[in-house]
């Protein structure tokens, strides 16, 4: 628990400390981000030439100090590997972007996600040998490895995309992946001892993000970018495929659930319907649109997070303790 604690204060520094110069570099190089309009309400142009990639520093912290700390293992071996391959796709999409204020085609996004969750899940599944799901309050449900690959992969990609969404507001997703992120933690914490490392990097992975959130909260001096939200997102489901509780997933991931949902909802209405459910999607700027303010949306969405994932190690508890 010492070394967690350590881990986790450890990242945060590196972060808080290197982040200043990071940004001086990162104006230095022009880049600032690029707001394109119709993914966002008319007034967020006044963040048009933030400091983007700021994601690029905390995959860096994390990968580097896990490998200091000797913290690379079986278990964590997927989850760095996915970190490390869907960032990289998310910081060609922010390159691009601060330099032509475009970004790669959804489509091309789209494809190197499920190349890299299709390597991280059959990684899994032949290592592991996974051959069952956990479901919540219900127990160990045995699936085909073929079936729980696809499980993996719809996990890994449906998250990269649901933390992606969620970044349209300052400190919206870095906050929220703090409260997932620790409640894996606890999760593989309480795992067998065979976890420990995975712990390790899932406090390495939050106390970066809280050091991010220093320079994030609104007025927000540095974005996270793709290179952050993708790949964070995408560690998130392997961590949770490697504990054995990605069902828990949109639990304590709800947020990212509710934006996701919201979009698909929004398109699902406009062309059977004709008509918007919501006043501008991701839901959180339909929330802008009701006259909400930007903190409060922000503040509000971080205590749903929170009791997502308090709900999420309780559901754990309960079904590990019920012997299911």
């Amino acid at each position: 628990m010492i070394a967690i604690v350590q881990a986790l204060v450890l990242s945060f520094a590196c972060v808080w400390l290197i982040m200043p110069a990071y940004l001086r570099l990162l104006r230095h190089t022009g880049f600032g981000k690029r707001v394109r309009r119709e993914f966002g309400p008319d007034w967020h142009i006044v963040k048009e030439g933030t400091p983007t990639m700021g994601g690029l520093l905390l995959v860096a912290v994390v990968i580097v100090l896990a490998l200091l700390l000797d913290a690379v293992d079986a278990s964590t071996y997927a989850v760095l590997l996915a970190l490390l391959g869907v960032s990289l796709v998310g910081a060609f999409d922010d390159w691009l972007n601060a330099r032509t204020g475009d970004g790669i085609s959804a489509r091309q996004k789209l494809a190197w996600q499920i190349v890299v969750a299709i390597i991280a899940a059959i990684y899994l599944q032949q290592h592991f040998a996974f051959a069952s799901l956990v479901v919540p309050f219900v127990g160990e449900v045995g699936i085909a490895p073929l079936l729980w690959i696809a499980v993996a992969v719809v996990a890994i990609v449906a998250t990269s995309n649901g933390v992606n969404l969620t970044d349209g507001l300052d400190g919206l997703s870095g906050g929220t992946m703090v409260f997932a992120w620790i409640s894996y933690m606890v999760i593989a914490l309480l795992n067998a001892p065979g976890q420990a490392n995975l712990a390790l990097v899932c406090a390495l992975i939050a106390g970066s993000l809280i050091g991010f959130l220093w320079f994030n909260i609104h007025p927000a001096s540095v974005i996270i970018g793709d290179t952050g939200a993708l790949g964070f997102g995408a560690a998130l489901a392997v961590t949770g495929l490697v504990t054995g509780n990605v069902l828990l997933l949109p639990l304590i991931g709800i947020i990212f659930v509710v934006e996701t949902g919201s979009v698909i909802i929004q398109v699902a209405a406009v062309k059977i319907l004709g008509r918007r459910v919501f006043l501008f999607t991701p839901i959180h700027h339909h929330f802008e649109r009701l006259g909400w303010a930007e903190t409060q949306i922000t503040f509000r969405f971080w205590v749903v997070g929170a009791i997502g994932g308090i709900l999420g190690i309780v559901a754990f508890l309960a079904t590990r303790n019920a012997g299911l």
